[in-house]
């Protein structure tokens, strides 16, 4: 795991950022809430409540730094296991949000897509996410990736199951099928896989999220808990990022051979 705490300010990790290198598509678990709750001595649903404010301040500074897509994981779908009140808690906050950061969105070309099994959610919640979706469509500066009753395998299960309907009505080939084939089948299409996923709170595994669109994304992860996750934070998660070798299963003289063809 990367350091956390490096000498140099905010101002100085964003001088050695190289614009041209950034990410187009940054995926976060945002994990950690309840701890930093409990270590303020705090309900968990007041974790929850900053960890929101963490989720407005990452949309705008990666909306800031050019990055295209930002996916924040905001409910899995094992989340429901947890005790009733706090799943209507996060449920109210969800909703809150969306109706808070609608004007925001507007102003500044936020796009949201939210993914996941959608129908599941409450009638009120569903309501609000495609009104949000519906009004900020033709925004084009980021798009906001909301996955809420989330899985990677419920995705995955989903997919196969349009596909077989599909061959089924004769519309596909079962000859055709191919990656590309499934991945338009994906709640995230068309949106690019990740390029960097990162992980707040120490926690080590990607808990059943994309698990087919991170097949190479670049992983990271931090013992910063989601509430503290600020500017600077994101910005040593980018720069960590900056200094891999991406080689999606290639040699680096094909890599640079592809790049050059770009």
């Amino acid at each position: 795991m990367p350091d956390e705490k490096p000498d140099q300010s905010e101002a100085v990790l964003l001088t050695q950022l190289d614009q041209e290198n950034i990410p187009g598509h940054v995926a976060i678990i945002m994990d950690g809430n309840g701890r930093w709750a409990n270590h303020i001595n705090a309900p968990r649903v007041m974790g929850h409540y900053q960890g929101i404010q963490s989720a407005r301040e990452a949309v705008r500074f990666a909306s800031e730094l050019g990055i295209k897509t930002l996916s924040l994981f905001a409910f899995s779908s094992e989340n429901w296991n947890r005790p009733p009140h706090e799943v209507a808690t996060l449920m109210t906050y969800c909703e809150t949000y969306l109706e808070e950061e609608l004007e925001n969105m507007l102003q500044n070309g936020v796009r949201l897509k939210a993914v996941g099994r959608i129908g599941s959610l409450s009638p009120s919640l569903q309501n609000c996410i495609r009104s949000v979706e519906s009004k900020t469509a033709a925004n084009k500066k980021i798009t906001l990736v909301l996955a809420l009753n989330y899985g990677g395998r419920s995705e995955l299960v989903d997919t196969l199951k349009k596909i077989v309907q599909e061959t089924e009505q004769g519309r596909l080939s079962s000859d055709s099928l191919s990656e590309q084939i499934v991945s338009k089948h994906l709640y995230t299409d068309p949106l690019p896989d990740p390029d960097l996923l990162i992980r707040t709170g120490g926690e080590m595994r990607i808990s059943n999220f994309f698990l087919w669109q991170m097949a190479y994304t670049e992983l990271y992860f931090t013992k910063v808990l989601w509430p503290n996750f600020g500017r600077k934070a994101f910005l040593l998660a980018l720069l960590d990022y900056q200094r891999r070798e991406r080689r999606f299963g290639l040699l680096p003289e094909q890599n640079e051979t592809l790049l050059s063809s770009v």
